[in-house]
């Protein structure tokens, strides 16, 4: 398959500098600078929106090179193992995490959110605004996977 390059379009700042997988994500408040190449206004209008999906690279966690067995998530033996593919954490072939945020802000450049789970120094590589219609209704999961998150996003 043909490779292609991605450009960071901003970082990402908050107090969470640990890599290892925590929880509480909940009340953590990040500030996105984006890149002056894309002028002052580029965030204008993300104000009306309540969410924005946040497209981010794990880039602190060390890339495997291997993804053909299935493992427990979060390699805890407690829960089934399953393909690299249905799941979301940050050992994935291309290391890219994608987390919807509250919007707290937006200040020129600065768009403040709260909730995101990547780390002081993650490179953003696109925002989107949250829209209902993108988001599926009813969405399912399996029961282990409520129990796994019951605490990640709490504050």
């Amino acid at each position: 398959m043909p490779s292609f390059e991605v450009t960071p379009i901003g970082t990402v700042v908050n107090d969470r500098t640990e890599i290892q997988h925590t929880d509480n994500w909940g009340a953590v408040r990040s500030t996105i600078t984006v890149d002056e190449r894309f002028g002052e206004a580029c965030l204008q209008g993300l104000e009306g929106f309540s969410h924005v999906e946040v497209l981010f690279v794990f880039d602190k966690f060390p890339e495997l090179d291997e993804f053909g067995e299935p493992r427990p998530y979060r390699g805890l033996a407690e829960f089934p193992p399953v393909g690299i593919f249905a799941t979301r954490g940050p050992r994935r072939p291309n290391r890219i995490g994608t987390t919807c945020c509250a919007i707290e802000s937006v200040n020129g450049r600065e768009l403040t959110v709260v909730g995101l789970d990547a780390v002081s120094g993650s490179p953003v590589i696109d925002l989107k605004p949250a829209m209902a219609e993108y988001h599926a209704a009813g969405v399912t999961q399996p029961q282990w996977v409520t129990e796994m998150m019951a605490d990640y996003f709490k504050p």
